[in-house]
């Protein structure tokens, strides 16, 4: 007789890997393949945008015109933008070398499309900076937090549908994101801390 207390074996690590890769190809054709025109041009601005941070810069700027909390959130902000950038570019996409995805096999819409990134495609470095700056600047000044938050969603969601960058890439971002905006809190409040503000 089998012995049924024997566990079933568990898949090996690879074979896990290969399964993500399979459902996150999926997800990428899937929105490829959804027509939404009335989109298309709105999320296409927006993926442009937020190239190099622009819109974070922006609102940045904004912040550190104000005194007090607009102005600490200001630079908690900037300074998780510049933690993630480095980390996504410098680190994440030099050690795990994802090629971009194949927009024209998947059949990407041209009215979506932006030009494509040379560099490596995991993570996404516009989530990961806009999801930094989001986090860092909703903690100092809470009113913040929704709005922004939102817009992070909306630029991680657009390198997808723009055919840029596989979901998965953008969730990586998005986890690179929230450790930026929590290192850079830290960096930020401590000299805040000894000066007793």
């Amino acid at each position: 007789m089998p012995d049924r207390s024997a566990s079933p074996p568990r898949p090996a690590p690879a074979d896990v890997l290969t399964d993500l890769r399979s459902i996150d190809g999926a997800l990428y054709a899937a929105v490829a393949a959804t027509p939404t025109p009335a989109l298309d041009s709105a999320l296409r601005r927006l993926s442009r945008a937020a190239d190099r941070s622009k819109i974070s810069l922006a609102v940045a700027a904004g912040l550190a015109l104000l005194p007090g909390r607009p102005r600490q959130a200001a630079a908690a902000g900037v300074t998780a933008v510049a933690l993630a950038s480095v980390t996504a570019n410098l680190f994440g996409k030099r050690v795990v070398h994802r090629r971009r995805p194949d927009r024209e096999q998947a059949r990407v819409t041209v009215a979506r499309q932006v030009p494509m990134p040379e560099s490596a495609s995991f993570p996404s470095g516009h989530t990961a900076s806009a999801t930094a700056f989001a986090t860092a600047v909703g903690v100092v000044l809470p009113q913040a937090a929704v709005p922004l938050g939102a817009l992070a969603v909306a630029v991680g969601y657009s390198r997808v549908h723009t055919g840029v960058h596989y979901p998965g890439d953008v969730a990586a971002g998005a986890v690179l994101g929230l450790a930026s905006a929590a290192a850079a809190l830290a960096i930020v409040r401590a000299p805040l801390r000894h000066t007793g503000t």
